[in-house]
């Protein structure tokens, strides 16, 4: 068939009318004198769409349902008026492989011994991540369920609200995909060493689909802000407020007391403990309560340096893993960060009893 393309279509060799193409279609009929041509090329990425299934009413629900908490200022859900309610339609990458492999290794098997192992992975597999923009929602990847997939249809979804199409790359999201199938399989077994390992993702497929997010905005006392609910579930996937002033001064207190008290107390008895024992190895007992007390003085820390504006994200909604330890170690580098804070902190003004 010819490669010229029209405005709807491609060109039919027989007639030279505009024979429609749906997307992943190999063979098609030309609409004028019924020649059957075959489309040569990259085939076009299947779409799905995701029905809406809540009104307006249950989406305001579920916004006033998210004004409520104790981190959030008091008088929110008295003050806050919605202004915009809108329903959107937002693409995600949706990649399903079936991955098979082997990794062969050794565990812990007591005290001071290792064992062979061989783990098998035979699993089929689901990815999904935005195929736009969508840090203005804050929503990265969405629950698909097989069974709520339907055909796309653009005159629908162009009727019901605003429809975003695809800008990220297709490559891209195959190879991200193909990372976080990776880590999924390295995770059924954490090995003390590793000599070999090989993965296949087989029967690889990629489609686009259109998920459906109610976003709401609304205004407290002359700042606007945002919350993204499911458009399936009903659930608030993201929302961000105003901070509870209050809330965020006891968590500090309430943080830094329980800390120093763990950090001091904890680690006197833990020393005392070591001292007693007749095992010369259990010295790591005392980086216990450093660890915890540090931790509840961060966490306390934290609530207050970052707590005017409270922004809740859904584990759901969030990226999918990609590799071992890179959270644990954005974890770690933010600690030190906020530890180093506390230390340039001048409390000589702070009241004392």
């Amino acid at each position: 068939m010819s490669p010229q393309t029209a405005s709807h279509g491609l060109n039919c060799p027989n007639c030279a009318a505009v024979v429609p193409v749906p997307e992943g279609t190999r063979i098609v009929t030309c609409p004028s004198c019924q020649t059957r041509s075959l489309v040569q090329g990259e085939r076009g990425i299947r779409r799905w769409q995701v029905v809406n299934r809540l009104d307006r009413d249950r989406v305001l629900a579920a916004v006033r349902g998210f004004f409520s908490g104790m981190d959030k200022a008091r008088d929110l859900k008295r003050v806050a008026q919605v202004r915009e309610l809108f329903l959107v339609y937002l693409p995600y990458w949706r990649v399903q492989a079936f991955v098979a492999g082997w990794m062969f290794g050794r565990v812990r098997s007591g005290e001071d011994s290792t064992k062979p192992v061989e783990v098998e992975v035979m699993e089929e597999m689901h990815w999904n991540d935005a195929a736009a923009d969508v840090s203005e929602f804050g929503v990265h990847q969405v629950s698909l369920s097989k069974d709520d997939l339907e055909p796309y249809d653009s005159e629908r979804l162009h009727a019901e609200g605003m429809v975003f199409e695809p800008v990220e790359s297709r490559d891209d999201a195959l190879q991200e995909a193909e990372q976080h199938f990776l880590h999924r399989a390295r995770s059924k077994q954490s090995l003390k060493q590793k000599f070999f390992e090989k993965f296949h993702m087989l029967r690889r497929q990629l489609s686009v689909v259109y998920y459906p997010l109610w976003v709401a905005r609304y205004d407290y006392r002359g700042r606007n802000y945002q919350v993204v609910v499911d458009g399936v579930k009903g659930t608030l996937l993201y929302g961000k407020a105003p901070g509870n002033i209050f809330f965020r001064a006891a968590m500090l207190v309430l943080g830094m007391a329980a800390g120093n008290f763990i950090l001091v107390n904890g680690t006197i008895l833990a020393g005392l403990l070591f001292a007693n024992s007749d095992d010369s190895d259990g010295w790591w007992i005392i980086l216990f309560p450093l660890a915890i007390g540090a931790g509840l003085i961060i966490a306390g820390y934290s609530r207050f340096r970052y707590g005017e504006e409270v922004e809740k994200l859904q584990k759901e909604a969030r990226k999918a893993a990609l590799s071992d330890g890179g959270e644990a170690k954005n974890l770690l580098s933010s600690g030190l960060s906020i530890i180093e804070e506390i230390s340039e902190l001048d409390l000589s003004n702070l009241p004392r009893r």
